[in-house]
C-alpha cells in the first residue's frame, strides 16, 4: 500500500521506460508510482532502443530526460546504462531502491526474480488513465502521428518478381497513398514494408529523391541475411515512396529497368472519384497464395497486356476501358495464383461483383481488402459506409 504515515521514512521507488512519446498514461503511472516514496525514472538510451527495438527514438535521449525531471512527481531521473530490457540493472545498482514498480504490461518473472534477488519490493500497478481522461500507449500515438504513406497496386501485380517476368516483361502500376485511414496489418498493402520503413523513419518519410529512397527501402529490407529467403517485390517499395500513380517495368530483375510517374491533378483527382476500399478479414496467418501457382507465357502476357491497357485507359480518363482492364489484370493474376481467392475473399466479391465496375485485392491477396473501380467514389461511399475513400500522396508532401 502506499506510505500514509508521513513519519516513516521515504521510500526510494523506481521505474524504468523509454518515454519516447511521453503522454498522459506516462504521468499517471509516475503519480500512481509516487504514492509509494520518492520517485526515481530510469530512462533507455538512444542506443538500447534502437537495437531492441529496432527503431529511432522520436526524441533523443536528453530531450527525454529534460522532459521526464520536468514532471512534478518525478524525484530525479537517469539515462540508464545496461541494454535490453533489464537495461535499468545498473541504474537500480547505483540508487539501491526499495521498490520497483511497474505496469502490467511491463511486468514479467524475470523483473520479480530480480527484485526478490536484491530485497526490493515489487509492485505491479494496473494500466489506468487519470479519471476522465483517454488511455493512451506510445504505440498508439505513434500509428495516429505516423504519416508514411501506403500503396494501392492497380495492374501487373506479381510481374516484380523474376520468376513472373522471365516469361515476359510488364510494367506493375501503383498509386501511393495518404494513410487517411487505418492501415490494417496482413491486408495487402504492403505493410511489412511500411513497418520495415518505420524501423529507420518512424513517423514520416525523409525528403530525399523518391526513387532513391525506394532503392534504399527494398535493399533495407530485403538484406543478404534475411530469414525467409523471400525478395519482397520492388513495387512495395516504389509504391509507397514514389508520389502520385507510378507505372515501373519490370524484365527478369528484381529492380525494375524503368519508372515513370503522373502527377496531373486532374488524373489523380480521376482515380480518387472511381476509387474506393472495402475491407475485409485480414490474410490469415500460414496462407501461402503462391501453392498451387501456374505461371505460363501467355498468362504473363495477359498480365502485362492488362497493365498496358489500364495506364492508357487512365492517361484518357476513360471509366470503362479502365474497369475492364483492372478486372483483366486481377483475372490474369488470378489465373497464375488462384490461391489469391481463398477464405472469405469469395464471400466479398459476391456481395459487391453487381455494385461496383470492377475489383481486385490489393498486392498478393488471400485477404485484406477488397479495391473497386466505381461510378462516383463519393456516392458509393455515401450508400455503403463501410467503403474506404483514398486520398493519393502528391509530389511535393
Amino acid at each position: 500500500m502506499p506510505i500514509a504515515n508521513s513519519q516513516q521514512p521515504i521510500a526510494k521507488v523506481f521505474v524504468s521506460g523509454c518515454y519516447d512519446l511521453l503522454h498522459s498514461g506516462h504521468v499517471e503511472f509516475f503519480r500512481q508510482a509516487a504514492e509509494y516514496g520518492d520517485l526515481y525514472v530510469g530512462i533507455g538510451s538512444d542506443e538500447t532502443i534502437l537495437h531492441y527495438k529496432n527503431h529511432k527514438t522520436l526524441y533523443n535521449e536528453n530531450e527525454r530526460l529534460f522532459m521526464v525531471k520536468a514532471i512534478r512527481y518525478v524525484k530525479d531521473a537517469y539515462i540508464n546504462a545496461g541494454s535490453g530490457i533489464m537495461d535499468f540493472i545498473p541504474t537500480v545498482d547505483f540508487l539501491k531502491p526499495d521498490i520497483l514498480v511497474v505496469n502490467e504490461d511491463g511486468a514479467s518473472e524475470e523483473k520479480r526474480r530480480f527484485c526478490e534477488e536484491r530485497g526490493m519490493e515489487y509492485i505491479v500497478l494496473k494500466r489506468d488513465p487519470h479519471e476522465g481522461l483517454k488511455a493512451h500507449s506510445s504505440t498508439s500515438l505513434k500509428e495516429q502521428l505516423c504519416m508514411i504513406p501506403t500503396r494501392l497496386d492497380l495492374a501487373g501485380t506479381w510481374i516484380d518478381q523474376p520468376y513472373v517476368s522471365c516469361y515476359a516483361p510488364g510494367w506493375a502500376i501503383t498509386i501511393s497513398l495518404e494513410p487517411t485511414f487505418e492501415v490494417r496489418e496482413r491486408c495487402g498493402l504492403s505493410t511489412s514494408t511500411r513497418n520495415m520503413i518505420k524501423r529507420i523513419w518512424p513517423l514520416k518519410l525523409p525528403d530525399m529523391d523518391p526513387e532513391m529512397l525506394a532503392r534504399l527501402v527494398f535493399c533495407f529490407e530485403n538484406h543478404p541475411e534475411r530469414e525467409d529467403g523471400i525478395i519482397s517485390g520492388a513495387q512495395d517499395a516504389i509504391g509507397i515512396c514514389v508520389p502520385g500513380l507510378c507505372r515501373h517495368y519490370y524484365d527478369n530483375h528484381f529492380w525494375p529497368e524503368k519508372i515513370e510517374t503522373c502527377n496531373d491533378e486532374s488524373i489523380l483527382q480521376w482515380l480518387e472519384n472511381h476509387l474506393i476500399m472495402i475491407p475485409m478479414e485480414p490474410r490469415k496467418l500460414g496462407c501461402s497464395v503462391v501453392d498451387g501457382k501456374d505461371i505460363t507465357e501467355p498468362k504473363v502476357k495477359a498480365l502485362a497486356k492488362a497493365a498496358d491497357d489500364c495506364w492508357n485507359a487512365i492517361m484518357h480518363k476513360d471509366l470503362q476501358a479502365f474497369a475492364k482492364a483492372y478486372g483483366d489484370s486481377f483475372n490474369a493474376q488470378t489465373a497464375m495464383f488462384p490461391a489469391m481467392i481463398q477464405g472469405c475473399v469469395q464471400s466479398y466479391i459476391d456481395t459487391y461483383k453487381d455494385k461496383v465496375l470492377a475489383y481486385k485485392m490489393p498486392g498478393a491477396g488471400g485477404g485484406g481488402y477488397l479495391a473497386c473501380v466505381v461510378e462516383d467514389a463519393t456516392a458509393f461511399a455515401s450508400k455503403y459506409p463501410e467503403a474506404i475513400r483514398l486520398t493519393v500522396r502528391r509530389s511535393g508532401f
